[in-house]
């Protein structure tokens, strides 16, 4: 489980800023999915537009937009970025 301090990435709204510390996936293989597309401990991600009706949400990583599932984006945990 993530440290309380943590939120899912699909807490988010869009054009926030959220850096990963944790990818916790019961399934490996969807696991190892989320890390080959660039969600990975440290990583940074935009969130972009939410479809029409509310899922899935397009998410900037590593330079490239991907959408997700509200239950992939779930396992997804970290921090949102705020900028001064």
């Amino acid at each position: 489980m993530a440290k309380a301090k943590y939120c899912c990435l699909s807490d988010m709204k869009p054009g926030d800023r959220f850096r990963i510390e944790k990818v916790d996936v019961p399934d490996p293989m969807l696991k190892r999915r989320l890390l080959d597309l660039g969600f990975v401990p440290g990583g940074e991600v935009k969130v972009g537009q939410r479809s029409p009706l509310g899922d899935p949400t397009a998410y900037r990583v590593c330079g490239t937009t991907i959408a997700l599932r509200k239950e992939e984006s779930d396992y997804i945990y970290g921090e949102k970025i705020h900028h001064d």
